[in-house]
């Protein structure tokens, strides 16, 4: 057995024997580094966008890639592209079509290029930065502290008056759950109904009057010049930058807290808990059909009084949450998302129950039963063969398992016989080893002859475009004509 010592001692004197054959090789002449040009961007409304690469290369490309990015995007998507024949100046070129996707206007996109040369030498050239914009019409645009208002139709008056709500909603919010916003929001807003359908994409639904994206940090609105000064419009607004503040308040890369605290804490702030909601919620209630919060963790209802009645109920709980255990413990919850604690451990750090015990306590203060629950459910007992004389099956249990999850023996009429034992078992077990083993050694032959893959997988981009926000996404909420939220883009 060789020591540490002895084994140190031979690896010393690898590596000596090792450097000096390569000093008698002499030095190794290092390949020219790709010469990348400035890049550029471009995008034409709804047909596509263009990345332009100008390279002087040394050396024949092997293989070309372009990174693209995008806001919220976990990496960059990697897209091959065809490598030019030559040498010497060139220039790449990756056109993303939008035929068969949408991407919402404000939405930047971060591009650089990757060349990998017939040495295996690789590349990477400079970042280029896009924003898709939506040059349909002309937009005028005014700044304040945090948000940036864009509209095309209207006077200065109408583009104050926007700008005014929009930054009096984020510094009441932000106010509220104890977070600085530095970045600007970008608040569009649309004067007509198909230029506004336009932007959010083919699946928005017909009643759609506002929409938030987080991820870009940006509120589209449907409000003509007329109806600047009606009170709804003093709700979409802060409904939506509630969204956007929210999202800063829980940012983190685990997961969302429950749907219905975002939408009632939005519906909370923007307009309060109402007499039409409370009626909403006291129907439910009285007729057993009220929907457990259980059910509104994730996607809302599609259809309409369902969609709504998830609103009432949303708001209802935080109402319920501010009124039993205080606004700070509201703030307390919301804000402990972004250690990234699970639900359960949000809840009871700042309200002292779980969120089943929260959702007992709030189905109590608003006199509903616990709401019968729907979804899969255990298959009925087959039939029983004539004769039989073992146990009844219990639907509940699966075979072989006891309900305290320990496994158990089968209960069978001929004693050394598994119940479910067939005379074809055998047979039908013998088959699968055999397949097994045909298929392992062709795979095992396969893998000790198939040469080494040559690079990275390409992955490509979905569609060709990001979509939007779907139902139920913390970052699309759409509101209705008369400032409530209703049903939102389909997918």
């Amino acid at each position: 057995m060789m020591t540490i010592a002895r084994r140190r001692s031979v690896a010393v004197a690898s590596l000596l024997v090792l450097a000096a054959a390569l000093a008698a090789v002499g030095p190794v002449a290092a390949a020219d580094p790709v010469d990348f040009g400035r890049p550029s961007a471009s995008s034409a409304y709804g047909q596509s966008l263009e990345f332009v690469q100008p390279v002087e290369l040394p050396a024949r490309a092997d293989r070309v890639e372009i990174l693209v990015e995008t806001p919220g995007a976990a990496g960059p998507s990697v897209v091959e592209v065809e490598p030019p024949g030559g040498r010497g100046a060139q220039e790449l070129t990756f056109e993303m079509e939008l035929a068969d996707g949408h991407i919402v206007p404000n939405t930047t996109f971060t591009a650089r290029w990757r060349i990998t040369d017939e040495d295996g030498v690789v590349s990477v050239g400079p970042e280029v930065t896009h924003v898709y914009a939506d040059d349909r019409v002309d937009w005028r645009t005014v700044e304040g502290e945090i948000v940036r208002v864009h509209w095309y139709e209207g006077g200065d008056a109408f583009g104050e008056r926007a700008l005014q709500i929009g930054e009096r909603a984020v510094e009441e919010t932000a106010a509220l759950l104890g977070v600085t916003e530095s970045e600007p929001i970008d608040f569009y807003v649309y004067a007509d109904q198909e230029t506004f359908y336009g932007a959010l994409g083919p699946g928005t639904r017909e009643n759609v009057g506002g929409q938030a994206h987080s991820d870009i940090r940006t509120l589209f609105a449907l409000i003509t010049p007329g109806e600047i000064d009606a009170s709804w419009v003093e709700v979409v607004i802060p409904h939506e930058l509630v969204h956007l503040v929210f999202a800063t308040a829980i940012d983190n890369p685990y997961h969302e807290p429950p749907h219905w605290l975002n939408e009632g804490l939005a519906v909370y702030l923007s307009e309060g808990y109402g007499a039409s909601d409370r009626n909403a919620v006291e129907n439910v209630a009285r007729d057993g059909s009220i929907i457990p919060l259980e059910g509104l963790v994730g996607a809302f209802p599609t259809t309409r009084d369902r969609f709504f009645l998830a609103y009432a109920e949303s708001v209802s709980a935080v109402d319920h949450i501010v009124a039993t255990f205080g606004r700070d413990a509201l703030v307390g919850l919301i804000r402990s998302y972004q250690t990234g604690v699970t639900d359960d451990e949000a809840f009871e750090a700042a309200l002292g129950v779980d969120m089943a015990g929260f959702e007992a306590d709030w189905l109590r203060s608003v006199g509903a039963s616990a709401p019968v629950r729907h979804g899969p459910q255990p298959a009925p007992p087959g039939p029983v063969p004539d004769g039989w004389s073992g146990a009844a099956p219990v639907p509940s249990v699966q075979p072989g398992r006891s309900p305290g999850g320990a496994t158990s023996a089968p209960t069978s009429p001929v004693p050394g016989v598994a119940a479910d034992a067939s005379p074809l078992a055998p047979i039908l077990i013998g088959g699968l080893l055999l397949l097994a083993i045909v298929v392992g050694g062709r795979l095992l032959l396969r893998r000790r002859t198939a040469p080494e893959a040559a690079g990275p997988a390409a992955v490509r981009l979905p569609g060709g475009a990001r979509e939007g926000p779907r139902e139920g996404a913390p970052d699309g909420n759409p509101i209705d004509d008369n400032g409530r939220p209703t049903d939102p883009p389909g997918p």
